[in-house]
């Protein structure tokens, strides 16, 4: 390796509830560099989900992230001409990744109304353990189960 690797960045918190978690989920919701827009979504689906629940959006969003985020996951491992499916723990980082990559496609994918009714949705179901997020995190986990005999071929 000849350069260092780059420096990991802080995220920023976001300005409504300051908390950076919240500002790398509206980084995610972002296209084409659109912030305002991107934070007009979480905060209208935040809204939307203190009025369904009756809590605080930010603490349903917490809790949405962490049934969703996944402890393990296989990776593909080539040995003598064989690839294995090696079931690996997820470091904390990635886990949060997964968690709202997962819920953003999912909240995509429902039908119809707008993009912050649909994530609102997607938050509430996955604080309750339901919803198409927790559904992969959960098919993630039994590939791993599945592999386990792999792991040994651990690195």
């Amino acid at each position: 390796m000849r350069k260092k690797r780059a420096p990991k960045r802080q995220t920023t918190p976001d300005p409504k509830f300051n908390n950076p978690l919240v500002e790398r989920f509206i980084n995610n919701v972002m296209k084409q560099g659109k912030k305002q827009t991107a934070r007009n979504i979480v905060y209208t689906s935040f809204d939307i989900m203190e009025k369904k629940t009756k809590t605080n959006g930010a603490e349903v969003f917490q809790k949405a992230v962490g049934n969703v985020q996944p402890l393990l996951e296989v990776r593909a491992r080539r040995v003598g001409g064989a690839t294995y499916q090696v079931p690996t723990e997820v470091r904390s980082e990635r886990r949060t990744a997964l968690a709202i990559r997962w819920i953003i496609q999912y909240a995509q994918e429902r039908s119809g109304r707008s993009m912050s009714e649909k994530l609102a949705e997607e938050l509430i179901a996955a604080s309750k353990n339901e919803g198409g997020a927790v559904k992969k995190k959960d098919d993630v986990h039994r590939m791993a189960e599945a592999n386990k005999a792999f792991a040994h071929f651990r690195w």
